[in-house]
Protein backbone atom coordinates (compact mmCIF):
# COMPACT_ATOMS: atom_id res chain seq x y z
CA UNK A 1 0.00 0.00 0.00
CA UNK A 2 2.14 3.26 -1.10
CA UNK A 3 0.30 7.11 0.72
CA UNK A 4 0.61 9.40 -1.91
CA UNK A 5 2.15 12.59 -0.43
CA UNK A 6 1.29 16.15 -2.23
CA UNK A 7 4.46 17.82 -3.18
CA UNK A 8 5.45 21.37 -1.08
CA UNK A 9 4.07 23.26 -4.35
CA UNK A 10 0.94 21.91 -4.29
CA UNK A 11 0.45 22.10 -0.56
CA UNK A 12 1.81 26.46 -0.72
CA UNK A 13 -0.92 29.25 -0.90
CA UNK A 14 -1.15 31.62 -3.44
CA UNK A 15 1.72 33.76 -4.30
CA UNK A 16 -0.38 37.18 -3.92
CA UNK A 17 -1.78 36.19 -0.20
CA UNK A 18 1.88 35.81 0.45
CA UNK A 19 4.20 38.54 1.71
CA UNK A 20 7.80 39.73 -0.62
CA UNK A 21 9.87 37.97 2.50
CA UNK A 22 8.55 35.00 2.04
CA UNK A 23 8.23 34.58 -2.06
CA UNK A 24 12.11 33.32 -1.55
CA UNK A 25 12.59 30.15 0.27
CA UNK A 26 14.93 30.26 2.91
CA UNK A 27 16.79 26.89 4.81
CA UNK A 28 18.17 27.87 8.85
CA UNK A 29 21.81 26.12 9.11
CA UNK A 30 21.43 23.19 9.96
CA UNK A 31 17.89 22.76 9.03
CA UNK A 32 16.23 20.80 6.05
CA UNK A 33 13.69 22.39 3.30
CA UNK A 34 10.49 21.96 2.93
CA UNK A 35 10.93 20.21 -0.71
CA UNK A 36 14.06 17.83 1.07
CA UNK A 37 11.58 17.12 3.71
CA UNK A 38 8.72 15.78 1.61
CA UNK A 39 10.87 13.86 -0.86
CA UNK A 40 12.30 12.12 2.95
CA UNK A 41 8.82 11.65 4.22
CA UNK A 42 7.71 9.85 0.44
CA UNK A 43 10.65 8.23 0.75
CA UNK A 44 9.87 6.55 4.15
CA UNK A 45 6.42 5.77 3.32
CA UNK A 46 7.01 4.03 -0.04
CA UNK A 47 10.18 1.82 2.23
CA UNK A 48 7.69 1.44 4.72
CA UNK A 49 5.13 -0.15 2.45
CA UNK A 50 7.60 -2.21 0.73
CA UNK A 51 8.27 -3.88 4.09
CA UNK A 52 5.28 -4.35 5.57
CA UNK A 53 4.73 -6.10 1.65
CA UNK A 54 7.62 -8.11 2.23
CA UNK A 55 6.59 -9.03 5.75
CA UNK A 56 2.96 -10.42 5.03
CA UNK A 57 3.33 -11.24 1.28
CA UNK A 58 4.62 -14.72 1.03
CA UNK A 59 4.28 -15.84 4.43
CA UNK A 60 0.63 -14.92 5.00
CA UNK A 61 1.17 -13.87 8.73
CA UNK A 62 0.79 -10.65 10.54
CA UNK A 63 4.48 -9.11 11.79
CA UNK A 64 5.31 -9.88 15.11
CA UNK A 65 4.20 -13.42 14.81
CA UNK A 66 7.18 -16.35 15.47
CA UNK A 67 7.20 -19.09 12.86
CA UNK A 68 7.92 -21.59 15.67
CA UNK A 69 6.12 -20.76 18.47
CA UNK A 70 5.61 -22.88 21.40
CA UNK A 71 1.94 -23.20 22.39
CA UNK A 72 1.56 -22.25 25.89
CA UNK A 73 2.66 -24.40 28.79
CA UNK A 74 -0.39 -25.18 31.10
CA UNK A 75 -0.06 -24.02 34.75
CA UNK A 76 0.72 -26.89 36.90
CA UNK A 77 -0.07 -25.93 40.59
CA UNK A 78 2.47 -25.56 42.91
CA UNK A 79 5.24 -25.79 40.63
CA UNK A 80 6.15 -22.37 40.76
CA UNK A 81 7.30 -22.62 37.29
CA UNK A 82 4.18 -20.59 36.04
CA UNK A 83 2.02 -18.02 37.75
CA UNK A 84 -1.88 -18.98 38.19
CA UNK A 85 -4.52 -16.55 36.54
CA UNK A 86 -5.54 -16.25 39.74
CA UNK A 87 -2.22 -15.60 41.45
CA UNK A 88 -0.33 -17.31 44.00
CA UNK A 89 -1.06 -15.07 46.36
CA UNK A 90 -4.30 -16.14 47.85
CA UNK A 91 -6.73 -13.24 49.09
CA UNK A 92 -8.52 -14.08 52.21
CA UNK A 93 -11.26 -12.90 54.35
CA UNK A 94 -10.96 -11.56 58.36
CA UNK A 95 -12.16 -15.00 58.94
CA UNK A 96 -9.90 -17.04 57.15
CA UNK A 97 -6.65 -15.48 58.29
CA UNK A 98 -7.65 -15.60 62.10
CA UNK A 99 -7.84 -19.19 61.50
CA UNK A 100 -4.19 -19.41 59.66
CA UNK A 101 -3.01 -17.30 62.52
CA UNK A 102 -4.46 -19.06 65.34
CA UNK A 103 -3.56 -22.88 63.63
CA UNK A 104 -0.47 -24.28 63.43
CA UNK A 105 1.80 -23.79 61.01
CA UNK A 106 5.42 -25.32 59.95
CA UNK A 107 5.92 -21.97 57.74
CA UNK A 108 5.95 -18.28 58.29
CA UNK A 109 2.90 -16.49 57.41
CA UNK A 110 3.02 -13.09 54.96
CA UNK A 111 0.09 -11.12 54.72
CA UNK A 112 -0.19 -8.20 52.29
CA UNK A 113 -3.04 -5.52 53.36
CA UNK A 114 -3.24 -3.89 50.00
CA UNK A 115 -6.30 -1.92 48.21
CA UNK A 116 -6.85 -1.88 44.81
CA UNK A 117 -6.64 1.93 44.02
CA UNK A 118 -3.06 1.60 45.71
CA UNK A 119 0.32 2.34 43.66
CA UNK A 120 2.59 1.60 45.82
CA UNK A 121 0.08 -1.85 46.68
CA UNK A 122 0.83 -2.87 42.87
CA UNK A 123 4.19 -2.67 43.04
CA UNK A 124 4.57 -4.50 46.01
CA UNK A 125 2.23 -7.30 44.83
CA UNK A 126 4.59 -8.07 42.32
CA UNK A 127 7.05 -8.68 44.83
CA UNK A 128 5.01 -10.77 46.93
CA UNK A 129 4.49 -12.96 44.11
CA UNK A 130 7.41 -13.18 43.08
CA UNK A 131 8.72 -14.15 46.69
CA UNK A 132 5.31 -16.75 46.63
CA UNK A 133 7.24 -18.75 43.83
CA UNK A 134 10.77 -18.26 45.22
CA UNK A 135 9.75 -19.40 48.73
CA UNK A 136 7.04 -22.20 47.58
CA UNK A 137 6.58 -24.66 50.54
CA UNK A 138 8.89 -22.65 52.47
CA UNK A 139 6.32 -19.80 53.63
CA UNK A 140 2.47 -18.94 53.52
CA UNK A 141 1.45 -15.86 51.38
CA UNK A 142 -2.18 -14.37 51.92
CA UNK A 143 -3.40 -10.81 51.16
CA UNK A 144 -6.14 -8.83 52.49
CA UNK A 145 -8.54 -6.72 50.32
CA UNK A 146 -8.33 -3.10 53.33
CA UNK A 147 -11.87 -1.79 51.20
CA UNK A 148 -13.27 -5.40 51.78
CA UNK A 149 -12.30 -5.76 55.25
CA UNK A 150 -12.18 -2.61 56.78
CA UNK A 151 -12.96 -2.59 60.11
CA UNK A 152 -10.77 -5.85 60.40
CA UNK A 153 -7.54 -3.92 58.93
CA UNK A 154 -8.51 -1.12 61.49
CA UNK A 155 -8.02 -3.51 64.33
CA UNK A 156 -4.82 -4.26 62.65
CA UNK A 157 -3.78 -1.20 63.33
CA UNK A 158 -3.33 -0.72 59.49
CA UNK A 159 -2.59 2.79 58.74
CA UNK A 160 -0.68 3.35 55.59
CA UNK A 161 -0.81 0.92 52.70
CA UNK A 162 1.01 -1.60 52.08
CA UNK A 163 0.97 -3.15 54.71
CA UNK A 164 3.17 -6.49 55.57
CA UNK A 165 2.21 -8.60 58.98
CA UNK A 166 5.15 -11.50 59.17
CA UNK A 167 3.89 -14.15 61.50
CA UNK A 168 6.31 -16.69 62.91
CA UNK A 169 5.23 -21.01 62.72
CA UNK A 170 6.75 -20.15 66.00
CA UNK A 171 3.28 -18.66 68.07
CA UNK A 172 5.50 -17.35 70.76
CA UNK A 173 7.32 -14.95 68.81
CA UNK A 174 6.11 -11.56 68.25
CA UNK A 175 4.69 -10.79 64.74
CA UNK A 176 7.24 -7.94 62.43
CA UNK A 177 5.08 -5.06 60.64
CA UNK A 178 6.30 -3.17 58.35
CA UNK A 179 4.21 -0.15 56.48
CA UNK A 180 4.85 1.42 52.99
CA UNK A 181 6.71 -0.18 49.93
CA UNK A 182 9.59 -1.77 51.27
CA UNK A 183 11.99 -3.36 49.00
CA UNK A 184 12.06 -7.26 48.08
CA UNK A 185 15.54 -8.16 49.81
CA UNK A 186 14.09 -6.16 52.84
CA UNK A 187 11.07 -8.86 53.32
CA UNK A 188 13.71 -11.94 51.84
CA UNK A 189 15.78 -10.85 55.07
CA UNK A 190 12.61 -10.73 57.17
CA UNK A 191 11.55 -14.19 56.25
CA UNK A 192 14.86 -16.06 56.49
CA UNK A 193 16.23 -14.66 59.46
CA UNK A 194 13.49 -13.14 61.66
CA UNK A 195 11.26 -15.56 61.43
Amino acid sequence: MLISIPSASAMAPPASVLPACAAVPTTLPGRASTASLSSRTARRASVQAASLSSRTGSRGRAPGVRRNAAAAEPYVPGSGKYIAPDYLVKKVTAKELEELVRGERKVPLIVDFYATWCGPCVLMAQDIEMLAVEYENNALFVKVDTDDEYEFARDMQVRGLPTLYFFSPDQSKDAIRTEGLIPIEMIRNIIDNEL
